[in-house]
């Protein structure tokens, strides 16, 4: 009996990794298209919208939820009762939190050394996407361990909440230099220290409010999918979930626009509304009944999402330094005269260098953990 449930945790555990597979191909896809013109579905929303491209940030923060309820539950058990078990895994995540934050800089250090910026320190961008999942999972992660379950939506709508009074009170949506976030961000780091293709750094400070209660409704999913006591129903609510979520950011909508940028609760809703029931579905389909053969490349990703997504952003890098990009891109685009499916070709391209990147990886078992 015990045997039969490792093997079935296992086993349900396919979806997850899939899904953070799926994230992070997407990640890459969306990344590293060449040229000047793109899909629209391969760009983020100007402003107010959302696209397919705006979706695979937000669910890697909802997988991140997921994934700290399953590594962190068994210890949650032992901080209710009061021990100090947990003392050694408060060091971990804190030590985990600050490596995928340090990780996410030296990325900016590694790209502004490839191409032979001077002055790398004074104009070295501290915010990204690395660092925003180091300080939701560290924060939520101690949230999590030392905050009773009940309290979890309270949380999350309290967190919501005020946030939504920042954005119309102060005017969050203005799209000039005068953005309150961008003002706060300007504050806190210095304007040389931020994303500079925006009035507003899309991974700044103020965001982080929205997107730790986008990380615990990961957590309340990861609560619903994996508890036994309701196997049977479990589908049923998540899927209930889903749809009220996505109808709360319909309404939501209406006075707050589904905004990226500012990483607005309409986002944060609709954006976990279709996590959830992305999971729901491949959960069904791949570990209820098996239907896993065509996942098998995304599974790859999954088990080395984190790591994959690094290597991701080092090699375009080296690529342009050393002249593959314009190699390839020049056979391509001189092959291909539709620009927009030219820059997809080149995107599929480094997606195919990672794939095989992936691959490796999983044939030498070597699974990269941060």
């Amino acid at each position: 009996m015990s045997k039969n449930h490792t093997n079935n945790k296992s086993k349900r555990l396919m979806s997850l990794d899939v899904l953070r597979g799926l994230t992070v191909f997407g990640m890459i896809l969306v990344n590293n298209g060449a040229g000047k013109e793109h899909f629209e579905m391969l760009k983020h929303s100007a402003w107010n919208g959302l696209t397919p491209c705006d979706l695979v940030f937000p669910f890697f923060l909802f997988i991140t939820g997921v994934s700290i309820y399953l590594s962190l539950s068994k210890h949650k058990s032992l901080v209710d009762a009061r021990t100090s078990s947990s003392l050694p895994v408060l060091r971990k995540i804190l030590f985990r939190t600050a490596l995928m934050f340090l990780i996410g800089v030296a990325l900016h250090v590694w790209d502004m050394f490839i191409w032979g910026h001077d002055n790398i320190l004074p104009n070295l961008r501290i915010t990204g996407v690395l660092q925003r999942i180091a300080l939701c999972y560290g924060i939520t992660s101690i949230i999590f361990l030392y905050v009773r379950l009940r309290y979890l939506w309270p949380i999350i709508l309290t967190l919501l909440g005020g946030y939504s009074y920042f954005l119309l009170a102060y005017n969050g949506y203005d799209q000039t230099d005068g953005n309150i976030a961008n003002l706060i961000d300007r504050a806190v780091f210095g304007v040389n220290h931020l994303y500079q293709k925006g009035p507003i750094d899309p991974e700044g400070l103020p965001g982080l409010i929205p997107s730790i209660a986008h990380t615990i409704i990961g957590v309340r999913i990861g609560m619903l999918l994996f508890n036994p006591a309701i196997k049977r129903r479990r589908m049923m609510r998540i899927f209930a979930l889903s749809v009220a979520m996505i109808g709360v950011a319909y309404i939501l909508s209406f006075g707050l626009p589904i905004n990226k940028r500012v990483w607005s609760p309409s986002y944060v809703f609709m954006t976990c509304g279709l996590a959830t029931g992305l999971l729901a579905l491949l959960t069904i389909f791949v570990d209820d009944r098996g239907h896993d053969k065509w996942c098998r490349l995304f599974q790859m990703f999954g088990l080395n999402a984190i790591g994959l997504y690094v290597i991701s952003e080092m090699i375009p890098s080296v690529f342009g330094r050393v002249g593959i990009h314009d190699t390839v891109w020049g056979a391509i685009s001189s092959t291909i005269s539709y620009p927009c499916l030219a820059s997809l070709c080149y995107a599929l391209f480094i997606c195919s260098v990672m794939s095989l990147i992936a691959w490796l990886l999983w044939k030498f078992k070597i699974f990269i953990k941060l």
